[in-house]
Formats: C-alpha cells, structure tokens, sequence
C-alpha cells in the first residue's frame, strides 16, 4: 500500500481503542497490532520511512487493513492476543506449539484414570499441564501413588459391568494401592473425591487432604490400630515432603506468576515461573525471534498473555521488572525489596543464564532453526562458496594419529545443514606406514567415495577436507582417480586462520568472523575432529593393551582382557602372583604370564 493509497483511508480511521490486521495481496492476514488511538498507532507506519528493514518490508506487503473498536486497551489487548493465537500471522511472534509437553489426563469415564500424556485429544478429558518436565510429572504421579487409592487398570467400570460381577480385585488392592471399585468397594462419589483432590495437589494445595488423613491416624490410634495410623502417617510425611520441595520464600506469598526479559537486537529470553504457596510449580525458560522492532514492554505483555493461557493460570498477581499493562483484573508488581523482589531476581538468573546459552549455541550454529532457516543457511553457503549445487549432503574428513601409531581417518555426514549420526564412519587406515597425512586422507577419500559408486548411493554436493592445500590436494587425487572432478565441491579448511581452500586456486578464500556460512563449516569440522579423537582413544586403547599383554607369546584377546578385567592395570598384572593368575586365567596361561614377567626382571 502506498502512502497515497494510504490518504485515501485515513479520515475512516477510528481514533478509539481497538484492535487492525493488515493484509497482503492473497487476503492473508500478515499483522496484527493493538493500539489505545488506532489512528494514530496505523498513521505512524506509512507516516515515515522505517529504519528497520523488517517494518518497511511488512508495509510493502500490506494491500487493505480492517480495524475492531473496543472499549478500553485491555479488551483490545484480549483481542489482539485471540487474533494472534487463531491467525497466527508471520509478522507476529507466537510461542511455539506446546504439543510435545507432558500432561496429566483426568480421563473422562466412571472412575477416571490419571496418567501422563502428551497427545491432548477432544474427548472430554481433563487435561492439567502443560508441565516443562516430564520428571516432574512422573514423580506427581508417584506421590499421587503414595497419596491416593486411585486405579492404574483400564477397565469399564461401568455401574452395570461392576453390578454384574464382571471383575476381580487385583494385587492393586491387596497391597492397598486401590479400594477396588471394580468390585463395588469403593464408591463413585468417594474415588470423585479423591480424583478432586488431586487436582488440588498438582496445583500446590494440599490442605484438604493432609487435614483428612490427620483425622483418619487420630481415629485409628484411638481404636489401638497403630498399624494402619502409621501408614496414614507415612503418608502425611510424603505430602510433607512434596510441599518442602521447592519452598523458597514465604509460603503465604500464594498463587503468583513471575516474569523476566532479556533481549537482544534479533532476539528476546524470558523465563516463566507459577509459585503456589511459596513453592515454584512450573518453571520454563524459551527464546523469541523478534519479527519487527518489538520493545520489551510489547514481548513481555504478548507472551505472558500466551503463557497464562497455555499453563492455564489463575494468578491474580504477576511479578515483572518493567512496566506492562494487562487485564484490569490482573495486579502488576514492579517489587523493590523482600521475598517478591527475590523471586524476581531469580527469574532474572534463570533468564541470564539461557540468554548466556543461546549466545553460546548462536556461536557454534547450534541453536534450533526451522527448515526455511536451514534452507536459506544453505543457500548462503552455497553462494559465498561459489557452489554449482546446493549442498544439502555435505560431508567432511579428518586424520588422527598418535606419534605415528594407530593411523585412523573419520567421516561425518551433515543433511539438509542437520548432523545425520547413522552416516557417519570411521577407517582404519590400511596402506600407509608411519606418519603421512596426505596418503592417509588419500586413501579415506578414495575408499569413502569408491563405496559409495559401487553400491549406487547419492554422492554429497560439498565436500570439506579437514586441513590446507596438502589434505585438500591428496583428496583431489581420489576425487579424480575415480572420475569425480566436477560432479563433487570439494574444499580445505585451514585450522587457526580459518581459511577456505579450493583446489588450484593459489589464494584462500576468508569469510567474515561471524559468517553464518563460516560458522557452519567450523561446526561441521569440529564434530568431525571430535568423532574421530573419540575412536582414537579407544584404538590406542586397545593397542596399548595389546602390546603390554597380547605381546605374550600364548596369551590372546580374550585372555589380556580377564587380566585387565579383574586386575584393573597392567601394572597389577606385573605385581600378581603366580596363584592369583591361575585362578583368573588358568594354569597354563598364568605360567605363561608369570614367566614372561619373571624373564623380564
């Protein structure tokens, strides 16, 4: 939309609260925004050309706009959050899809089963969650185990199947982990109860259970039937311990949300926290993308509205360090001092901590992209490398040797910019003595390759040898002996410097420092060089152990590694006496042994 075009709409503008969506040319919602003056908020775009490129290209895709009035900011800010949520337009952040957390299921049926899950279907269940930890809601569903006699089976336990005699009570309720409904021992309303109280304690309350349970040991001990009052005991203490697990404030500070912002030019970390009676219940750190020039004020406000509806809380009360407004029934806190500011501060290390996490991943090119990420990194790739293809198989070579000993050479397999560990390999070198890193990556390139065309199998678009113009020179002499050169990229890349070779080229190419394309290239060979330090170690393993007890004339594999096995060392081996070989290794062998290290002195 033009500014001229713009001119034409401007006088219908409403001025009032409300809620615009900005569409482009296939009627595709691509924007939605809030604003207290909607004239005003929507002039400010076409107004002025934008320093940011992300704001200037949304408005060059903007065709016609639509606009909801409303009668304060908050209802346009529950409107604006509805619209986000069901559009999910692209120049909106929304939270990612929760699908793969853990939930808890009430199942809706007689007597509902209470499991984990992470499918939430529409059968008219109850869900609780979702939970950040599936350890978390394994050890609420033990402690429910402890707490409650509630029914692991699926049976149907309807009113007609239970009164027709249909089941028998199971080991469940002999050892008291059940009251068997199934056989009409236990009630609907009691076990509903009971389900209603579980609710109560995954959400940080226990009072009425514990107040129960009191009751019940106090009957008991009066009635002299210790036993049972101890066991009602036991499960006093559980819940005891269940609420004094994460208590780090005042318990009165009750039903509170908490949370913290730190944002970057492209990005923003927050971290999340839902306290119940001074104890964190859920806690949940993540990363946004800003799609515009987002303010913190402006993340902060969107994603708690999302957070809140997706962990379904309650809280009257949220905790934050900046100012944001929110529904009118909802208590801001900005805390200067005490047990609130604390928290605060501790979702503030939470949120440095991840923010610090995200940089480190950033700087290894291992933080999560989507596959049109993963795509446009590729394609980066293969311009600054001048590459005919774009290089979707990519894989890359290493040597490592150890003063000449135990040669071997490691392959890793990178697809669609992603590591795929089941193509990795490892080669022990076969033709070369002594220490040649160029014969060695000679003969892995050509094995690698000679394979891979005579089972048919796709060839890379790139491959990157570990090393300058020597490794990058002895791989080209494979490449070309198997009639390679010109269907396969092939470069070097230099350590330290970071130089990329390409053969008969006599300059390198150096990319910028923080090249998307050069990180990439640096994080592919670093997995290759660690792969294959990790198989070296292991050879040198076994050839230290090899020529320390292999090397004993009669004494094999098999039998050095009972010696190893149960000495620990070869210098305990050494140190054995002839008796305790023969019971490891028997006598014949042991003689050997003992012998060998007898003639040695």
């Amino acid at each position: 939309m033009t500014k001229e075009e713009f001119q034409t709409i401007l006088p219908s503008i409403p001025t009032q609260p409300g809620v615009y969506r900005y569409y482009n040319d296939d009627n595709i919602i691509i924007y939605v925004g809030k604003a207290k003056n909607l004239k005003k908020r929507v002039t400010s775009y076409f107004s002025k050309i934008s320093d940011s490129f992300k704001t200037r290209k949304l408005v060059s895709e903007i065709v016609r706009m639509e606009f909801a009035v409303v009668d304060t900011e908050q209802d346009a800010l529950l409107l604006e959050n509805s619209l986000i949520k069901q559009y999910q337009p692209k120049y909106n952040f929304v939270l990612k899809d929760d699908r793969s957390y853990p939930h808890i299921v009430i199942k809706n049926e007689p007597f509902p089963r209470i499991f984990l899950t992470r499918r939430v279907i529409k059968d008219g269940s109850e869900y609780l969650g979702p939970y950040t930890s599936v350890d978390q809601v394994r050890d609420m569903l033990a402690l429910i185990k402890q707490l409650m006699p509630i029914r692991s089976c699926n049976l149907n336990l309807t009113e007609k199947s239970i009164a027709a005699g249909k089941f028998k009570a199971c080991l469940e309720y002999h050892i008291g982990n059940c009251k068997a409904p199934c056989i009409g021992m236990q009630s609907l309303d009691e076990y509903c109860w009971y389900v209603n109280q579980i609710r109560e304690v995954f959400r940080g309350k226990t009072h009425e259970i514990a107040k129960r349970y009191k009751l019940e040991m106090k009957a008991y001990a009066e009635n002299m039937e210790f036993e049972k009052a101890e066991i009602i005991k036991q499960k006093l203490n559980y819940l005891k311990n269940y609420q004094s697990q994460s208590i780090i404030v005042n318990t009165k500070i009750d039903n509170i949300d908490v949370c913290s912002i730190q944002s970057v030019e492209e990005y923003a970390c927050l971290n999340y926290m839902i306290m119940i009676q001074g104890s964190i219940r859920q806690t949940h750190s993540f990363r946004i993308d800003k799609k515009l020039d987002e303010t913190d004020e402006e993340i902060l406000t969107q994603s708690l509205m999302q957070l809140r509806d997706r962990f379904q809380s309650s809280s009257k009360e949220i905790i934050v360090p900046i100012s944001i407004t929110l529904d009118a029934s909802t208590i801001i806190t900005i805390p200067k001092s005490g047990d609130k500011k604390r928290l605060l501060e501790l979702s503030l290390q939470n949120v440095d901590y991840y923010m610090r996490e995200q940089k480190r991943k950033l700087a290894l090119n291992l933080h999560e992209k989507s596959e049109a990420d993963y795509r446009e990194l590729l394609e980066n790739v293969q311009t600054d490398l001048r590459l005919t293809q774009l290089p979707i198989h990519i894989e890359c070579f290493d040597n490592s040797n150890f003063q000449g000993a135990y040669p071997v050479s490691a392959m890793v397999c990178f697809l669609d910019g992603k590591p795929s560990n089941k193509n990795y390999r490892h080669y022990h070198i076969k033709t070369v003595e002594g220490i040649n890193d160029f014969a060695s990556m000679k003969e892995t390139v050509y094995r690698r390759f000679k394979r891979l065309l005579d089972e048919n199998k796709s060839l890379p678009q790139l491959v990157i040898i570990d090393g300058g113009k020597g490794q990058l020179s002895a791989a080209m002499e494979s490449i070309i002996a198997l009639k390679l050169h010109g269907k396969i990229s092939v470069v070097g890349l230099a350590k330290n410097v970071e130089e990329i070779f390409f053969p008969g080229d006599s300059e390198s190419l150096k990319l910028p420092y923080q090249s998307e394309t050069l990180n990439l290239l640096k994080y592919i060979r670093d997995e290759v060089h660690r792969f294959g330090i990790t198989f070296h170690r292991k050879i040198r393993s076994k050839g230290i152990v090899k020529n320390e007890l292999e090397n004993i004339k009669g004494i094999g594999e098999s039998k050095a590694q009972q010696l190893l096995t149960h000495f620990r060392s070869v210098k305990k081996v050494k140190q054995a006496s002839l008796i305790d070989l023969e019971s490891v290794i028997g006598k014949a062998a042991a003689q050997l042994v003992w012998q060998h290290y007898q003639d040695l002195g």
